[in-house]
């Protein structure tokens, strides 16, 4: 295909709707992303070296605690140099990488919650043959077809929008290049990428979600059949952190990308996807401190280390 575009760099506006909030936006969000990033490594770093965590469910979130890193840093710094400094300019290429990188991210993070569920509903149900079936190769299989089916299945839309045409206007009405704000300055027929983007929304958002959703119906089934309200206790444990970040994930994609005119109304989304781009990968290790027995006593063997 040939590459008919004649701009060399876009323009992201970032928030121009507050002109008065351009500094403490740098500050929270600088501070966000700092938690975020400091939290999630104090994670990574815990389950490397406590061996009592070296198990199924502390590795996913391990590989989660990285993709969210990764998920931050492809844009938060950006934002930041906006907000502080006012340069706006962003390279062609570096805004279709920028494009990428969120898809891929946003793809991998809801493959990886299936995959995730998948072990509790092992964990819960299974609960004699967890070892043996979450072992080390099936864990390490199901995180890395979780990443790769991240970018595989979001770079053919990368690679089309990269071959639009764009003539007419090359300032990006939001803070990142996001996806449905590139397009709009695009002069070019967009239906085949819309449908590309319902195909693709399906097999990154909806099929994760119904595996997601059946592998909790028996979750939830398994425990009801629990007698005894201790060991129903112990078990809704063992899966609440998880079931909260799924709430929050899909929770907030669907308030974004998938109510009636959110794909028009770039505007009203931006503050929605800023919080769910710095403020869910900040919650993810609080969530998982908080309600992990086994995280909070590994936090406070590291914490006693080092006095």
């Amino acid at each position: 295909m040939v590459n008919h575009t004649s701009v060399t760099e876009f323009l992201i506006l970032g928030f121009p709707e507050f002109p008065e909030l351009q500094l403490p936006l740098f500050t929270l969000f600088s501070l966000l992303y700092l938690m975020a990033v400091l939290g999630n490594l104090l994670v990574i770093c815990i389950v490397c070296v406590d061996r009592h965590l070296h198990i199924p469910m502390y590795f996913f979130l391990a590989n989660l605690s990285a993709l969210d890193i990764c998920f931050m840093t492809s844009i938060v710094p950006k934002v930041l140099v906006i907000l502080l400094v006012k340069n706006y300019n962003i390279s062609f290429v570096g805004c279709i990488l920028q494009m990428y990188y969120y898809s891929v991210c946003v793809a991998t993070e809801f493959t990886l919650l299936s995959a995730m569920a998948y072990d509790r509903y092992i964990a819960i149900c299974n609960p004699l043959r967890y070892l043996n079936i979450m072992n080390k190769r099936v864990c390490a299989s199901l995180a890395a077809a979780s990443w790769i089916a991240g970018f595989v299945e979001t770079l053919p839309h990368s690679i089309i929008v990269s071959q639009f045409p764009f003539c007419d206007s090359n300032v990006i009405n939001h803070f990142f290049c996001e996806i449905t704000a590139v397009v709009k300055l695009s002069s070019s027929d967009t239906s085949v990428l819309q449908t590309m983007n319902y195909i693709a929304g399906f097999f990154t958002v909806f099929v994760p979600f119904l595996l997601t959703l059946t592998s909790y119906m028996f979750i939830i089934s398994t425990i009801l059949k629990i007698r005894s309200s201790k060991g129903k206790s112990k078990a809704f444990s063992t899966c609440s952190s998880h079931f909260t970040v799924i709430l929050l994930a899909y929770g907030t994609m669907i308030g974004v990308y998938m109510t009636p005119g959110s794909m028009d109304s770039v505007d009203q989304n931006k503050l929605p996807i800023a919080m769910y781009i710095v403020t869910l990968p900040l919650l993810n290790p609080v969530i998982y401190s908080l309600r992990s027995k086994e995280l909070k006593l590994a936090l406070r063997k590291a914490i006693m280390k080092t006095h």
